[in-house]
């Protein structure tokens, strides 16, 4: 199955910025959605932002204005620049494409491994 792969991860000061990337190792067709979540430990998995197909973007409110979500959705490209970083968006980032196919529709749901930011204080 094709996977997405992250990059861009690493440790930055709190106040800093950095630039996350997701790309396909193959091709996904048809994609409705690319999606970003962080997760730390023991925590469970949380929605960051999302783009849509038409180019609509959507975000948690606790990055709003800090952070901003791009891409093309068709290419199944998605970028993730966060900005003023504080030690509480400190996380694994998984990027995620969201595929709904068939009738009624189903939902299909391609992930990568993750890439690890850390915020210092």
């Amino acid at each position: 199955q094709v996977q997405l792969v992250e990059s861009g991860g690493g440790l930055v000061q709190a106040g800093g910025s950095l630039s996350l990337s997701c790309a396909p190792s193959g091709i996904i067709v048809s994609v409705d959605a690319m999606v970003w979540y962080r997760q730390t430990l023991g925590d469970q998995r949380e929605w960051v932002a999302s783009i849509a197909t038409d180019g609509a973007t959507a975000y948690t409110n606790s990055v709003k204005g800090r952070f901003t979500i791009s891409g093309d959705v068709a290419k199944n490209t998605v970028t993730l620049q966060m900005n003023s970083l504080t030690p509480e968006d400190t996380a694994v980032y998984y990027c995620n494409a969201v595929v709904y196919s068939g009738s009624p529709p189903r939902r299909t749901d391609y992930w990568g491994k993750g890439t690890r930011v850390t915020v210092s204080s």
